[in-house]
């Protein structure tokens, strides 16, 4: 549950009257031609002393872990990003606990939702509010500024904002902190003491009724806001300056063009917060641009993990689970053989679902959406999967966060994945030496939208037509209601780098017969597509069921509510083997369909690959690891998972 919003009648307004004073300089003093901001405006003297933080009056840091709060507008892709760059730069210096106030549409919340989870800061707490619930009470204003209604929130947030709420500090997505951010909380105490003599005034007058008056008379002469909510704080201002507390404009460096941003600072030690006010962002100029643009950088490839620390000497506030899994890692024994795969199975990869513009499609009851993962060094195989595949797919990226930034400008200069909108592109930050891949298919399976589910893996090529082919099967199979299945799609390989795509099965057949392809794994693994009988496909009219068989691990398409991989599984070895076993124990039905078909390009192993064949420990632990599975698998179905083990030991007897 939300906390509900504070009455509008400003009797009980303290919250808006220190956000007025604390965040005046954010809000708003950006003077449309210089933006120096209020201090400058306020203080008479423009470019004066004064603006630097050299002058600023001695500030009486607050105790040492007091909850600070701070509040921020984030609707879309784009500022969930942003939200994520500001967030690193205030943890980095930060020595006070936050709570964290967002007021975000849809499509922000579920990502920063996921985001916060998995990220595990101790000592930080998120709660979230509606954005739409704001809408109406600004959707009256004509507004031209590119942040659309979302830059005239602020003007409400007490309408939200818990009534228990007496200071908060309100950020834009698009600013970078190059201190800690007390510093600024510690402004409070500087008019402590005058808003005892401001409540009475405001009992009265109420800022609703002032702001909404004003605004209207503004409008009389300007035919719509151009600085969103700045324009109308700046006209309560003129009218009431006795509202504002004025900053120094170190806290507000801005970086729009037409600013004279250099001269609220003599040297970098004076700033403090770093603001990106142009829809520009990292291409304005500016006499120290490359200064500013290094600062932001730092941050935005800086690993997130490592500020996965608790504010020093403060009490502990653990995230929910981060201290049982504190618990669980510190007994693991480091000098245990297969102690790389224990402590893999316990990480908590951070989650940014959805990191680029997405635009799901429109329901359809047959539709597929391709699943798959990957990892930097597969990078080059999305722009080739795009043109087989053009229907919707979810993958799961593993990066760091500076790959991240990579990947953006990789999709960016794309001329084919740019223009992509129905891809979702899910990054799982890079932590610990093994591979997550059943951890990355979840998350990227969990976010498909589609009825059915094409599990692939990123190096396979699909037929150029089997996404229509599939559509029209699970029509054709009535697959919806009570019949479990799972189409297999038969899995093919090239060893030639260069190599001409069949167009049909006719021409798979012939590459086939030549020698320049071959059924995937047949001279390394046969045992892994063996069920899906390659010699009865050849003939095939029409889809035929074939049984499980041991190490089977076929590519399938499946209800997005099928069950999820088993996420034991970390490296090389068994990840896919576990999944088609759980299908099976659940009584899915496998259907191998006759004219679809996928093909796996060559490529260098991957490390996890190389560990495998070299490390006798490597297969022991992964031996371990399927052990277990059984065990799990005996508790959950009984004696109907018998067979598996059955199976995996008289197959072992044969090898």
């Amino acid at each position: 549950m939300l906390p509900r919003g504070r009455p509008r009648a400003m009797g009980v307004a303290v919250l808006l009257l220190l956000l007025l004073l604390v965040i005046g300089f954010f809000l708003f003093g950006r003077d449309p031609e210089y933006g120096l901001g209020t201090t400058a405006t306020l203080d008479g003297d423009l470019y004066g002393s004064r603006n630097l933080s050299a002058s600023s009056p001695q500030l009486l840091l607050p105790p040492k872990c007091e909850m600070l709060h701070v509040a921020v507008v984030c609707a879309g892709y784009n500022s969930s990003r942003e939200i994520v760059t500001l967030m690193k730069s205030v943890l980095f210096y930060r020595k006070n606990p936050l709570h964290l106030h967002l007021i975000t549409d849809a499509i922000a919340r579920n990502i920063l939702e996921t985001l916060f989870r998995t990220w595990m800061v101790p000592a930080v707490v998120v709660s979230f509010y509606d954005a739409e619930e704001l809408k109406p009470l600004v959707s009256w204003i004509p507004n031209k500024h590119y942040s659309g209604l979302y830059g005239l929130m602020k003007l409400v947030l007490p309408s939200i904002l818990p009534l228990s709420l007496a200071r908060v500090i309100v950020l834009d997505t698009d600013v970078t902190f190059s201190s800690d951010i007390v510093e600024l909380w510690a402004f409070f105490g500087h008019f402590s003491g005058v808003i005892l003599l401001w409540l009475d005034r405001l009992q009265q007058t109420g800022w609703e009724q002032v702001w909404k008056l004003t605004a209207k008379r503004e409008l009389l002469t300007q035919t719509a806001t151009s600085l969103a909510d700045q324009d109308i704080f700046n006209a309560v201002i003129k009218e009431h300056p006795e509202l504002v507390h004025p900053l120094p404009c170190v806290w507000n460096v801005q970086l729009s063009d037409h600013t004279l941003a250099e001269r609220c600072y003599l040297e970098a030690a004076d700033l403090k917060v770093i603001h990106w006010n142009s829809p520009k962002k990292l291409q304005v100029k500016n006499k120290h641009a490359e200064f500013f643009r290094s600062l932001h950088l730092t941050f935005l490839g800086y690993d997130g993990k490592l500020l996965r620390r608790e504010p020093f000497g403060c009490p502990n506030h653990f995230p929910p689970g981060a201290e049982q899994l504190q618990q669980a890692l510190a007994q693991l024994d480091e000098e245990e053989p297969c102690f790389e795969f224990r402590q893999q199975q316990l990480t908590v990869h951070r989650v940014h679902i959805t990191f680029l513009s997405y635009q799901p499609p429109p329901p359809q009851p047959h539709d597929v959406t391709l699943v798959a993962q990957l990892s930097m060094d597969r990078l080059q195989m999305l722009e080739a999967l795009c043109r087989h595949w053009p229907g919707p797919m979810s993958l799961a990226l593993y990066l760091t966060d500076a790959e991240a930034q990579q990947f953006l400008h990789f999709v960016d200069m794309s001329p084919v994945l740019s223009v992509r909108k129905d891809v979702a592109y899910h990054v799982v930050y890079r932590d610990g030496p093994l591979y997550p891949v059943n951890q990355l298919r979840n998350v990227a399976l969990a976010q498909a939208l589609t009825p059915y589910v094409f599990l692939s893996d990123i190096d396979f090529l699909p037929a150029y037509s089997l996404y229509d082919y599939l559509r029209a099967s699970i029509e054709q199979l009535e697959l919806g209601g009570r019949r479990k299945a799972a189409l297999v799609v038969p899995a093919f390989e090239t060893l030639h780098y260069r190599f001409s795509f069949p167009k049909s099965k006719a021409e798979l057949l012939t590459l086939l017969d030549a020698g320049s392809l071959h059924t995937f794994r047949y001279h390394e693994w046969p045992q892994g597509h063996a069920s899906t009988d390659y010699s009865r496909w050849r003939e095939a009219q029409a889809p035929y069921r074939v049984q499980w068989s041991a190490h089977y691990e076929p590519y399938v398409v499946v209800p997005r509510d099928c069950p999820r991989y088993d996420p034991r599984f970390v490296g090389f070895g068994w990840n896919k083997v576990a999944h088609i076993i759980e299908l099976d124990a659940q009584e899915y039905e496998f259907l191998v369909l006759p004219e679809a078909f996928s093909i796996h390009l060559p490529h260098a192993p991957s490390l996890d690959i190389s560990r495998f064949r070299s490390s006798p420990t490597y297969r022991d632990c992964l031996q371990a690891l399927k052990e277990e599975f059984h065990q799990d698998l005996s508790r959950r179905y009984g004696s109907a998972a018998l067979k598996y083990l059955t199976a995996l030991q008289l197959s072992r007897s044969r090898a």
